[in-house]
């Protein structure tokens, strides 16, 4: 081989082992999660646009004269030159006065497209078959950001008779516009200026932000990650959006093992359900559930006076009392029981939600349960 050939070799060699070292700083531990899941960069959010519109081309079910679409429409008559006489009200049944919703994503450019919720704010019984004129969509600064235009998609019907009868499906009243709005501005969301970067847990836990930040500082190899509090990990970075936004790809998909959840118990007083985690451990404890069922029959009789004895016919009460314990055994939790555990009991006796509630409430005020019980 010459000498040539050789150093190619070597190179690639060179290329292979850099490229295999990459890979594996990002390996994923067993029941890993990527960084990205966990939540968000600070600054990098969609913002929510809402608008004031009018749906035309309605088969009768608008507003009829509700005053905000008379006005509405009023005043995108005059966009074109045209003023309605004093004192005429236009009776619009064919048009309807709407609200109009959309999230702004992070880094949207203007010229993007924007689907839209349009929702019926006044009397309209249906905005099947309706067309949205144009509408500006503002931000919370009150600055237009979109405009709203088009043809709307109704899932609902509703349907109405004569004599006042009325038929829906779903809710007419509602639709949306795919690629509905056209983006006018961007919003600026400062991630390329700001001092440092900073990532933010969906779910505030202290053990989670330490892991995060010590993933961060593995994959880097330094220490510019640091754990602020149970939601935020600060990250230094170089000034510049391209900088930037390459270190935030490579932090998104790096792997790391989140905190066990805390142990909680989730009842629905409502629905009767009940959500036990995986991390509810019960003390040695014994549990005695039973009921006690009172009944009460009455069977009340008639007496017949005796042939020719000039009485009168009477009601005799009669009344059978019943009452039936059910003998369930005594359940005995040993310690540090599990949520099978806890699961295998319940059943073994029969315990409905309701009485599995009791249970776990009586359990918690024992002291043998060291979860949170939250109750809906």
């Amino acid at each position: 081989m010459t000498h040539r050939a050789l150093l190619s070799f070597g190179r690639l060699i060179v290329h292979f082992a850099f490229w295999i070292a990459a890979a594996t700083a990002f390996v994923p531990a067993a029941h890993a999660e990527r960084i990205k899941d966990l939540g968000t960069f600070q600054g990098v959010r969609p913002n929510q646009l809402t608008g004031y519109g009018i749906v035309v081309g309605l088969a009768g079910t608008g507003d009829d004269s509700l005053n905000y679409s008379t006005e509405g429409v009023k005043g995108i008559a005059a966009r074109f030159g045209l003023n309605l006489p004093q004192g005429v009200n236009p009776a619009l049944k064919n048009a309807a006065a709407v609200l109009i919703t959309a999230d702004l994503p992070a880094f949207a450019k203007p010229g993007q497209r924007l689907d839209v919720t349009v929702s019926a704010m006044g009397k309209a019984k249906s905005l099947r078959g309706g067309t949205l004129i144009l509408s500006p969509l503002r931000g919370a600064d009150g600055q237009i950001y979109a405009m709203a235009q088009g043809n709307l998609a109704v899932g609902g019907l509703g349907v109405s008779g004569a004599d006042g009868s009325q038929v829906s499906v779903n809710v007419p009243s509602a639709g949306r516009i795919p690629g509905g709005a056209t983006i006018e501005q961007a919003v600026a969301t400062g991630f390329d200026t700001a001092p440092t970067l900073t990532f933010n847990l969906a779910e505030a836990d202290l053990t989670t932000a330490l892991r995060v930040a010590d993933g961060i500082n593995r994959a880097f190899g330094d220490r510019r990650a640091r754990a602020m509090d149970a939601v935020s990990v600060m990250i230094d970075a170089k000034p510049g959006a391209e900088d930037r936004i390459l270190m935030m790809g490579m932090i998104e998909n790096i792997e790391v093992k989140p905190a066990e959840a805390p142990a909680k118990v989730i009842v629905n007083a409502r629905t009767g359900t009940v959500v036990i985690n995986g991390a509810v451990r019960i003390a040695p404890a014994a549990v005695a559930h039973g009921k006690l069922t009172v009944s009460i029959k009455e069977s009340p009789t008639v007496v017949q006076p005796a042939p020719f004895s000039q009485g009168q016919t009477a009601m005799e009460p009669s009344s059978a009392i019943t009452v039936e314990e059910e003998k369930r055994p005594v359940i005995d939790f040993k310690g540090g029981a599990s949520l099978a555990d806890i699961i295998k009991a319940v059943n073994a006796i029969g315990a409905s939600p309701s009485d599995l509630v009791e249970i776990l409430e009586a359990l918690k005020q024992a002291g043998a349960m060291k979860a949170e019980l939250v109750v809906l």
